[in-house]
């Protein structure tokens, strides 16, 4: 409380205004192609803002400039300096030019701060941060401003990379997690670095690990950033476990939100018990009435039909079946290949039929 009310009563006359140009004062590799700016006001005003805001910076990119807009990874906590952690792809522009010329002493304009995607205004609930790559940004600035408020918070933060040497600020997160009993991180990697120990969790987040990091996920508040389809996913896995989703806030690095008419409306799949399915099996002959939440295999097994199954949660891919024609809705534990899925395979365990389904059975 006392943090929030002095942050809120310090002089405006003193904050910086992005008329004024930023200094940069320092750059710390953070992984692969990835890098923290900090700057500050040469005038020596402070960064007033809200933890998981973004700011955008003119990039003076050879053959013209450009404007990127980066979350940043600072805390408000911490006014007198602003931060942003970017990370290259192989097609950037903006950030690879940052990497490669951008030094303290280096001036940039910049405008901001702005962005919805904000903590609430007394943020004293059970936060879920579940991030992919350089997503985790409006994380940890939202971390750090829970950690400097002066008791520990109640955070479970899910951060998912591509092997352990690219999680970003991981040190930092690590030295907030050994001083706080509230803040527990857990780390998803797709692969090990070679010749390095990794004890964590390996593959793509699923429902399964989810229960198993935060067992009390439906009470916890869960703010979500990352690319596109990992966003989805995760929709899919809280909507599959009823999780309701008025508590999911979400943002995708790639375009950040300044007001709430800019938001892209969520229409996710959901399926509902009230409306009409059927499933052909093609093999056998049979068509079943159903609903969009029964799945594939309880049809089958409903209709005297043998689909062969292991776990029924999505894990083992036993009851792996090819789709000739349809819609299903399926959220999977792993136990299905991306290659499968382009080619029409599911697991008939965790797949719902949208409308009319035909499998080959």
């Amino acid at each position: 409380m006392g943090l929030q009310a002095n942050f809120e009563s310090l002089d405006e006359t003193l904050a910086w205004k992005d008329d004024e140009m930023l200094e940069c004062v320092s750059v710390v590799p953070e992984a692969p192609n990835t890098a923290t700016f900090s700057f500050r006001a040469p005038s020596g005003a402070w960064f007033k803002y809200q933890p998981g805001q973004f700011l955008t910076l003119e990039l003076p990119v050879p053959g013209g400039t450009v404007w990127r807009t980066y979350t940043i990874s600072s805390s408000p906590s911490r006014p007198l300096s602003i931060s942003v952690t970017v990370k290259a792809q192989a097609d950037s522009i903006g950030t690879r030019w940052m990497l490669d010329n951008l030094r303290p002493g280096r001036m940039l304009k910049a405008s901001g701060p702005a962005g919805l995607f904000t903590l609430p205004k007394r943020p004293n609930g059970k936060f879920l941060f579940i991030s992919a790559g350089s997503g985790i940004t409006p994380s940890l600035s939202m971390t750090q401003y829970l950690f400097d408020r002066g008791q520990s918070p109640d955070i479970s933060f899910i951060n998912c990379a591509k092997r352990p040497s690219e999680i970003i600020a991981r040190r930092q997160l690590e030295g907030m997690a050994a001083r706080v009993p509230g803040l527990k991180l857990n780390f998803v990697v797709e692969e090990d670095d070679p010749y390095q120990v990794w004890t964590g969790y390996r593959g793509q987040l699923n429902q399964i690990m989810l229960g198993l990091i935060a067992g009390d996920y439906l009470e916890r508040e869960v703010y979500c950033c990352g690319p596109d389809p990992f966003m989805q996913a995760v929709r899919d896995m809280l909507n599959g476990l009823g999780f309701d989703m008025a508590n999911y806030n979400q943002e995708s690095f790639g375009a950040p939100v300044e007001t709430a008419a800019d938001a892209p409306e969520i229409d996710d799949v959901v399926p509902e018990e009230t409306a009409a399915a059927e499933i052909s099996f093609a093999a056998s002959g049979v068509m079943a009435a159903c609903t969009e939440t029964d799945t594939v295999l309880a049809v089958a097994k409903a209709s005297g039909l043998n689909i062969p199954s292991g776990c029924t949660f999505g894990i083992c891919g036993t009851c792996k079946v090819k789709k000739t024609a349809g819609e299903v809705h399926m959220v999977h534990n792993g136990g299905i290949s991306e290659e499968d899925v382009e080619a029409g395979y599911i697991l008939a365990c965790c797949s719902n039929p949208i409308g009319r389904v035909e499998v080959d059975i």
